[in-house]
């Protein structure tokens, strides 16, 4: 019977995997990009789809580049392969006489990048060169209307679309994070809450491709749009993990966990972000945003994908402790679901990795902690006694957050999320239990929380699997995460 480590909050869980369980985990990363500036000047150079850079950027004119908040992959890297692709991006402009350059950070309903958290997006050497400007998006603020995609009207950032170039840097992490996505978080609350998924891998499934497709075709249509898109190799952390059966031992049987589990909570996160980690890039596609960004994603998805030959009966997802966007902190409830519920179990493709009516076993504590101001909007999905899946409660609060002036101002000010924002989540927690028949909650400290989010509290893992096992469930997968990776059906055609 082995043994395997999942994250459960700030603590290290060993669980015993039984003979008929199912270890999930990804490939190794493969060869890293020796020259990621050298592939990123190729791709403007030579497009999938669309005119060349040469050809799109005019001596003397001004160009927006446009950049996400680096969240994914979980966990980040102190060293990411965009802070090269945004250098490098930069210094082709230049090559080509543009005058202005602006860097637009997009970063949707998420808490406004502060200015001096905006050198992490770049490299030290280029944060000294650098003489454009940078804008941080405020999705409250003055926008440029360009149209509508059937009833939901689209308006950008001014910089977007007064300006004589767009160039996008991202990189293909799915389907609403990259590409076309760039573009749509640099719209206004209303796109962004209805850009949904149920796979974040495929196009199909997902209205928020829909909406950002249309975005790039209406901003197309006004301002030349380029961009690239990397594909990043998975997080190499520990040496090994999750890739390697052995690292798998040495990591339960490390000073790691020993110490994770008798030092103080603050102690026990402030260590698991310091372990080495590296993110490197595999491959750089260039060209209009759609179509580099699918490419990337396909790419992605071979070389990172778990394949599974048939669903699970019930999957086991140990939750980090960590939110799912920056500034990292202690997740709250629903931030923690949606680790697992909204990101985990929808980076799939050709059908879900969990059957229809099947159960989800989330590791973590799920105390009702909010960071304050950040967290502060999440704290309405809780003020009502009705469950979180009550369709009537929720239309109720997001009412309530819409008139929400004082959590306008706080997002307006970079001290919290925009007060959709967890509504965004929950949509996605609450599209993938929907499937399933029960979603538990190993090792619940709040059994209240669980329960306002229609989960089922449970004292431990092994208790957890014992009424998995009752319920029926034969095939258990047993995710190791982070880093979140694809699920990929095997095609039974």
């Amino acid at each position: 019977m082995p043994r395997i480590p999942l994250l459960a909050g700030s603590r290290l869980a060993v669980v015993d995997v039984p003979d008929d369980g199912i270890v999930l985990r990804p490939p190794p990363p493969r060869e890293a990009l020796a020259d990621v500036a050298a592939a990123v000047r190729e791709a403007l150079r030579f497009p999938l789809a669309g005119p060349p850079i040469d050809e799109l950027a005019r001596r003397g004119s001004t160009a927006t580049v446009v950049i996400e908040q680096p969240s994914l992959p979980i966990p980040t890297a102190p060293f990411d392969p965009r802070h090269e692709a945004i250098a490098a991006t930069v210094d082709e402009l230049d090559r080509l006489g543009v005058s202005r350059v602006t860097i637009l950070v997009a970063g949707g309903l998420h808490r406004r990048t502060s200015p001096s958290e905006i050198g992490s997006l770049v490299t030290p050497e280029f944060r000294r060169r650098f003489r454009g400007s940078v804008i941080v998006h405020d999705s409250e603020g003055e926008l440029i209307p360009l149209g509508v995609h059937g009833s939901l009207p689209l308006a950008v950032n001014r910089a977007l679309a007064e300006t004589d170039l767009v160039v996008a840097v991202s990189a293909a992490e799915n389907v609403l994070s990259g590409g076309p996505a760039v573009l749509l978080k640099a719209c206004g609350p209303e796109p962004l809450r209805a850009a949904g998924a149920v796979s974040l891998l495929e196009t199909s499934a997902s209205q928020g491709w829909q909406i950002a497709l249309a975005l790039e075709r209406l901003l197309a249509a006004r301002v030349p749009v380029t961009g690239i898109s990397l594909t990043l190799n998975l997080p190499r952390v520990l040496g090994g993990y999750p890739y390697a059966e052995e690292a798998f031992e040495r990591l339960v049987g490390s000073r790691l966990r020993l110490g994770l589990s008798v030092l103080p909570e603050r102690l026990r996160r402030r260590l698991i972000e310091r372990v080495p980690r590296e993110v490197t890039a595999g491959a750089v596609f260039g060209g209009t945003l759609s179509a580099a960004h699918s490419e990337a994603l396909v790419r992605a998805t071979a070389a990172k994908g778990a394949r599974l030959e048939r669903p699970l009966d019930a999957i086991v997802i140990g939750i980090p402790p960590t939110t799912p966007f920056l500034p990292r902190e202690r997740p709250n409830p629903v931030s923690a679901a949606y680790l697992g519920l909204g990101l985990a179990l929808r980076l799939w493709r050709e059908a879900s990795p969990v059957r229809f009516g099947g159960t989800a076993v989330l590791v973590h504590d799920l105390a009702r902690r909010f960071h304050v101001p950040t967290q502060s909007p999440y704290r309405i999905l809780f003020a009502d006694a009705r469950s979180a899946r009550d369709a009537d409660a929720m239309r109720d609060a997001e009412r309530a957050a819409l008139n929400d002036a004082r959590g306008i101002a706080d997002y307006r000010a970079g001290r919290s999320v925009h007060p959709l924002q967890p509504f965004v989540e929950w949509s996605a927690c609450d599209a993938t239990a929907g499937r399933l028949d029960r979603v538990f909650v190993a090792g619940c400290r709040d059994g209240q929380s669980a329960r306002n989010l229609g989960f089922v509290p449970v004292h431990g893992i092994n208790a957890a699997l014992a009424m998995v096992r009752n319920a029926g469930a034969e095939r258990i997968g047993f995710l190791l995460s982070p880093p979140y990776f694809p699920l990929v059906l095997a095609d039974e055609r």
